[in-house]
């Protein structure tokens, strides 16, 4: 049994730094790189990349909509046809950078709002499959287990790879607890090692509603901007590895 451990990484841009990435890389077996729409920049992005080339961290293109102000997580008007062109364009900028490096991409995960959107929006989530299908087929596609983009993803003979998140609540409906709602994100390092284990092992987590639903996940989310971060991915990777599950790329087994 396998499991990849992925984080948001390369989100500081200019003088700002975001995140403990030099810290969290050892933790984690899959980088989700910004672009440069939502954050990053071309300098960070390099360094990004190097890291995890350094570190045997499989490379992922994080793409967001063009709004750095909002950190990406504004939802966005856009006309048809433009999604698909943002995610072609930073996807190919990642994919140069890796190539400079000589190494490959190895996946895709849309940023907050686009995420969101993708997850539901089956006009989006189009949008996402069709510059997967332009830029590299091979390309591991990362979303919400259960979603619309996971649907038309596989509909489309692309790979994805089922996420799950760490530190978050899930609804009854199996989808993200409103960060609003008392107990949508947990802070407890043992509770989240727990909920995580289970997830793997038997494919199921308790709700925010305390009823079991299933919820099988391919990789891990741990959000690198969280206090604390690196020290809960170390945690949940010893965790897993005790309980003999092996915690690799999503490249090296995502079919």
């Amino acid at each position: 049994m396998a499991i990849d451990i992925n984080c948001d990484m390369g989100e500081s841009f200019g003088s700002y730094t975001i995140g403990n990435d030099e810290k969290i890389i050892r933790a984690i077996t899959s980088a989700n790189i910004a672009c440069g729409f939502h954050a990053g920049d071309p300098l960070v992005m390099e360094k990004t990349v190097l890291l995890a080339v350094n570190n045997g961290v499989g490379i992922g293109a994080h793409p967001g909509f063009p709004d750095l102000m909002g950190f990406g997580r504004r939802k966005l008007e856009t006309f048809r046809g433009e999604i698909r062109n943002y995610l072609i364009y930073q996807i190919g900028a990642l994919t140069a950078f890796a190539h400079a490096h000589g190494k490959l991409l190895q996946h895709v995960k849309p940023h907050g709002a686009l995420y969101n959107l993708a997850a539901a929006d089956a006009v989006v989530a189009r949008e996402v499959v069709e510059a997967l299908q332009a830029v590299g087929r091979e390309l591991i596609l990362v979303t919400q287990p259960g979603s619309v983009l996971a649907q038309l993803a596989r509909e489309a003979g692309l790979r994805v790879a089922r996420e799950a998140f760490a530190d978050r609540a899930y609804q009854e409906n199996g989808q993200l607890a409103s960060r609003s709602l008392p107990g949508a994100v947990i802070h407890d390092p043992k509770t989240v090692r727990e909920r995580m284990i289970r997830m793997v092992l038997e494919g199921t987590v308790i709700s925010i509603e305390g009823k079991t639903i299933s919820l099988e996940a391919d990789t891990i989310c741990v959000h690198g901007d969280t206090p604390g971060a690196a020290d809960l991915a170390v945690d949940i990777r010893n965790e897993l590895e005790k309980v003999g599950i092996e915690v690799k790329p999503m490249g090296d087994f995502v079919a």
